[in-house]
């Protein structure tokens, strides 16, 4: 029996081809000498089902071709399954998404797929950590999601929601992030926070907080998934002409470098704020949290397929 599935996430990138895009990768994995079973999935929704069939069918090496939603809900799939079945099971990504941060974090690109592939065939495991946010809804039922790149709250949030439905009708990445930016820029933009960081409690207006496992979409750049700790970047209250900055420097990675940005390094984070206040979990919109909300690291969860030596 074959130990190896790749679950496919088509990306219906404009002048790209779905059959030929797997054809690349079905080649590499044939170079490489990489023994798999394969099965596409239809939608974002049908991700966890894959997931869950191929752990329930004894699968040791899970590989997501897709981007860093479907990563996540790999992960959620796993974290909801006996540690010790979770201890003899391995993920790892090729890169397939409109946002590849995480596998980017690793060296691994869309245009590179053979490195990715060669990470596979290597089977160079290693323990990371994984996030959890624990909230309450609207309905007043708890619950718990997990996340290995970061959590957005406020503004980058608002972005990542509107850049899904822009993308819609402009498949390009960067047109999609342009215009959700600028209509984003038409509504609110600060958001009321009371937050607890290493046991220090304030409350600021502030534009946008990260929570980050890994690289954040730029925003933690010093994140890594493997100390046992989180970090935190928060731009707080500021002219519009300070946002404007702050967003010029996140889009050339730089982000650390505006002075209104307060960055922190912690396990845990108490957040509360407003219900209008959006929040996105690994790059996808989630619902926001009603009340206090708390995010938290838990070392060594998971393993992870990194690069080759």
């Amino acid at each position: 029996m074959k130990t190896t599935c790749i679950i496919y996430c088509p990306n219906h990138r404009p002048f790209t081809s779905v059959k030929k895009r797997w054809e690349k990768i079905a080649a590499l994995l044939e170079k490489y000498h990489v023994d798999y079973d394969m099965v596409q999935s239809e939608d974002q929704q049908s991700v966890e089902r894959l997931v869950t069939m191929m752990i329930n069918n004894g699968y040791r090496d899970i590989i997501i071709a897709g981007g860093d939603s479907a990563l996540n809900d790999t992960v959620n799939c796993l974290m909801a399954v006996e540690k010790s079945a979770r201890d003899n099971i391995n993920i790892g990504i090729i890169p397939n998404g409109v946002m590849n941060d995480f596998a980017r974090f690793w060296g691994f690109t869309y245009k590179d797929t053979e490195e990715s592939i060669k990470a596979i065939a290597s089977h160079r495991v290693r323990r990371i950590d994984v996030g959890c946010i624990r909230y309450t809804d609207k309905a007043g039922e708890k619950k718990n999601r997990y996340f290995i790149n970061s959590i957005n709250i406020g503004l980058l949030a608002g972005i990542q929601k509107r850049r899904m439905q822009v993308r819609k009708r402009f498949w390009s990445r960067e047109l999609s992030f342009a215009l959700s930016l600028i209509l984003i820029l038409f509504e609110k933009v600060f958001y009321k926070m009371t937050y607890t960081i290493n046991y220090v409690t304030e409350t600021h207006r502030v534009v946008t907080m990260c929570v980050g496992n890994a690289l954040g979409y730029g925003q933690t750049p010093n994140a890594v998934p493997y100390n046992g700790q989180l970090d935190i970047t928060l731009v707080r209250h500021s002219a519009l002409h300070h946002v404007v900055e702050a967003i010029y420097l996140f889009l050339r990675g730089e982000i650390l470098n505006h002075k209104r940005i307060r960055p922190y390094r912690a396990r845990s984070v108490e957040i509360e704020t407003s219900a209008s206040c959006p929040v996105s979990i690994d790059g996808h919109p989630s619902e926001s949290p009603v009340g206090k909300y708390s995010i938290n690291v838990m070392q060594e969860e998971i393993n992870f397929i990194i690069e080759a030596k």
